[in-house]
């Protein structure tokens, strides 16, 4: 199945700040999706984790429209705040 991806400002201007590699780097992790080091996060419904070295990216998964919505992306320590 191919998911539509759409990633939010917020994350998109975390990724826009990256060095060229590091972009590259992180929007090859997100075309993958829904594959990958991927976790369902405890405590947060319908949020998952994607995990790209030390950085991570939070999505949600709408499977009945076959879309993922890229929510956060950041550091580590910085994005579950």
């Amino acid at each position: 199945m191919n998911y539509e991806i759409i990633i939010d400002k917020s994350a998109l201007k975390f990724i826009s700040r990256q060095t060229a590699n590091e972009i590259k780097r992180l929007l090859k992790a997100i075309s993958k999706l829904p594959d990958g080091d991927t976790l369902k996060m405890t405590g947060k419904f319908g949020l998952h984790r994607l995990r790209v070295g030390s950085y991570r990216i939070i999505y949600t998964i709408d499977n009945d429209i076959l879309v993922i919505r890229v929510v956060e992306a950041g550091n580590r320590g910085d994005v579950y705040k």
